[in-house]
C-alpha cells in the first residue's frame, strides 16, 4: 500500500506533554487533571493558527515537515524480473 496525502495540508495545534501524570491503582491508567493533552486543533493556514495562538495567549513554534518523496509501486512489481531478491509467500 502506498500512504496518500489526505490530511497533509493542515496546520495543526498540539500541546506540551503535561509532566504531572498520576497512576490509577485499580486501573493502572494514566491520569492528570490537564485535559489540554487531549486536543489537537486543525487550521487551513499557517496565518490562522498563529492567529488563534495569539489571540487565546499560548507560546508558539513552527514546525514544518520536510515533502514526502513517494515512490510508485504497484502488486506486479514484485514480479518483475529486475528484482534484487526473489520474492516468496
Amino acid at each position: 500500500m502506498q500512504s496518500g496525502l489526505k490530511k497533509t495540508k493542515e496546520w495543526i495545534i498540539e500541546f506540551n506533554f503535561d509532566s504531572t501524570l498520576k497512576k490509577d491503582v485499580l486501573m493502572g491508567w494514566n491520569s492528570s487533571n490537564d485535559t489540554k493533552k487531549q486536543l489537537n486543533l486543525s487550521f487551513s493556514n499557517l496565518d490562522d493558527a498563529i492567529s488563534w495562538c495569539n489571540s487565546n495567549g499560548f507560546a508558539y513554534s513552527v514546525v514544518e515537515t520536510l515533502p514526502k518523496k513517494i515512490k510508485p509501486k504497484s502488486y506486479t512489481s514484485n514480479f518483475s524480473n529486475q528484482r534484487r531478491t526473489s520474492w516468496t509467500h
